[in-house]
């Protein structure tokens, strides 16, 4: 028990490798983030699963699935290129925003189900006007940014000639409508809103039952939703640049050659943070109060 918490040492390195690695896209080490999350797992198993005592392995067993899955490719295994969504024609694809949303999302969200199922309970009252002012801006995140496509989009007429004194510019935008764009936005934006309002409802959960370590992960979690909702647009095929409103995607920070991936580096630092503190949080800290009803 005592030499439990030493795990989330090599747990916090591991996280560090895998982060800058991300940082100047070039893994320092392929499996750094699988390890990480594995030792994580060694660690509440070594400190003391809360009940109940499958929780905690089950949250963390679709993280170590989806680390396994997206483990970067190794140095020799090709040149990285262009990922190109949706079709290639000029039609919408409703669903390539959901698909890219939801792959970014997915193991979150079920470790979050799953942990809410395992505290279920209620809230206090704080704790939960807390929740709704912090879920606040995330909402209205992701209503500022499908209104603003889709007034964009709306102004796009199919065929429009603009004259210029030396020159005749045609913008084509046959094909989009807002009632192809709206859909496919509304429908991309919702793993992500879901991923933050459930998080947050964990986080009251957990600050109600005097867990207050990992009810700081859990609402990390919560600002994990904003890079992931500004990918998501982005695999939407749009007619119009999307950029005015983007607070989160990948050139908020302006890429370098030194470092040319900072926001994802900060997306995954805020995303390993939130697990380190939710596992530590559950189990050899806060022993005071039970994890689950």
């Amino acid at each position: 028990m005592r030499r439990a918490p030493l795990l989330l040492i090599p747990a916090a390195v591991a996280a560090v490798a895998h982060v800058v690695g991300v940082l100047v896209a070039a893994p320092l080490w392929r499996g750094a983030e699988v390890l990480s999350l594995a030792l994580l797992l060694a660690y509440a198993v070594a400190a003391g699963l809360p009940a109940p005592r499958w929780a905690v392995p089950a949250a963390l067993a679709p993280l170590i699935v989806d680390a396994v899955r997206t483990m970067p490719a190794g140095p020799r295994a090709g040149d990285f290129g262009w990922t190109v969504y949706g079709s290639g024609d000029s039609a919408v694809d409703r669903t390539a925003g959901f698909d890219a949303a939801l792959a970014g999302s997915w193991a979150a969200l079920v470790a979050v189900a799953v942990l809410l199922v395992a505290c279920r309970g209620r809230g206090r009252r704080r704790h939960l006007i807390a929740a709704a002012v912090a879920a606040a801006p995330v909402v209205g995140y992701a209503a500022v940014r499908v209104t603003d496509i889709g007034v964009a989009v709306a102004a796009v007429t199919p065929g429009l000639e603009i004259r210029t004194e030396t020159t005749l510019t045609r913008a084509d935008g046959s094909g989009y409508d807002q009632a192809d764009v709206v859909p496919a936005l509304v429908l991309t934006v919702l793993p992500p809103l879901a991923l933050a309002l459930a998080a947050l409802a964990l986080a009251v959960l957990l600050a109600g039952r005097g867990r207050r370590l990992a009810a700081t992960g859990a609402a990390l979690l919560a600002v994990l939703a904003l890079p992931l909702l500004d990918a998501g647009i982005e695999a939407v095929h749009l007619p119009v640049s999307a950029d005015g409103t983007a607070l989160f995607a990948w050139y908020a920070i302006p890429p370098t050659l030194a470092m040319p991936q900072p926001v994802a580096a900060l997306t995954v630092a805020v995303e390993l943070a939130a697990y380190l503190l939710l596992v530590a949080g559950l189990t050899g800290a806060d022993r005071a109060a039970p994890a689950a009803g």
